[in-house]
């Protein structure tokens, strides 16, 4: 569902000033171009630091790809900070000793990146079809056992989260299921939530503002940026009872992020 349905709401998001030409123009020499050689480095470096990592650390292989993918994050954050501000709000450590259910809101590519902001690492993306689909990131990504969620069976994706919380990992996902195209809230789907409600595992929604200007669905360069990430309590799933305890756990989720967006952006 695009987000410019009916049930889109809440102001656009971070209203911001307008960059210079040039600011613009030199993000877009500096960032593809650093990102180009992060990722050939990465690449090449990938056999060696898997079994560096795994001789040192013990860890099973895909949590290493999920530590990997977390550091070319932190990478990416560095080399657009000449241009990109980033501001983290209630992010807790705490968080990585037990499973969680992250829900974001979605306004760009970058947000994945942008969310190596987050403190904890082991965590398993649920995406769509289409990054599955990029040479360059799916090997990692199936390594690192993010999940397609578009292509996979309910049942599949059920039987994999319960392993996945069982296992004291978390798992990320979109409620919205694509990038807002105007940067609102759209409508939120419930797996998030009945997969919460099923394993009783927290989900702590997050609320990302600012990344719809740095790269918008649908434009092909990069505008300087303030990002502003703010973690929200836990919502614990035990309090929703009932057939229909999914509709209003989702409900709940999405009034508290409205109201923290509009705070953001305020």
């Amino acid at each position: 569902m695009r987000a410019n349905s009916p049930e889109a709401v809440g102001p656009p998001y971070l209203e911001q000033k307008p960059a210079s030409a040039l600011t613009i123009v030199l993000m877009n020499i500096w960032v593809p171009l650093l990102m180009v050689l992060e990722t050939a480095i990465g690449i090449v470096l990938i056999p060696l630091g898997l079994l560096v990592w795994r001789l040192v650390t013990r860890w099973p292989l895909a949590r290493i790809m999920r530590h990997f993918v977390w550091i070319y994050g932190r990478v990416w954050m560095w080399i657009v900070s000449p241009f990109v501000r980033f501001e983290l709000v209630g992010a807790d450590r705490e968080w990585a000793k037990r499973p969680i259910m992250y829900v974001a809101n979605h306004l760009s590519f970058v947000d994945i990146f942008c969310l190596s902001a987050m403190p904890v690492f082991d965590v398993i993306i649920c995406l769509r079809a289409w990054p599955f689909k990029m040479v360059w990131f799916a090997p990692f990504m199936r390594l690192a056992e993010y999940l397609d969620v578009e292509s996979l069976p309910w049942d599949e994706i059920v039987a994999k989260s319960k392993s996945v919380f069982r296992a004291d990992r978390s798992m990320l996902v979109f409620p919205q299921g694509h990038r807002s195209r105007d940067g609102r809230l759209g409508r939120f789907y419930s797996g998030a939530f009945r997969l919460a409600l099923q394993s009783g595992v927290p989900i702590v929604p997050i609320c990302i503002a600012g990344t719809d200007r740095v790269s918008p669905p649908g434009r092909r360069w990069l505008e300087p940026s303030r990002v502003r990430i703010e973690c929200l309590e836990p919502i614990d799933p035990k309090q929703f009872e009932g057939d229909l305890g999914h509709i209003e756990l989702r409900r709940t989720v999405k009034q508290r992020m409205e109201a923290c967006l509009a705070r953001l952006c305020a």
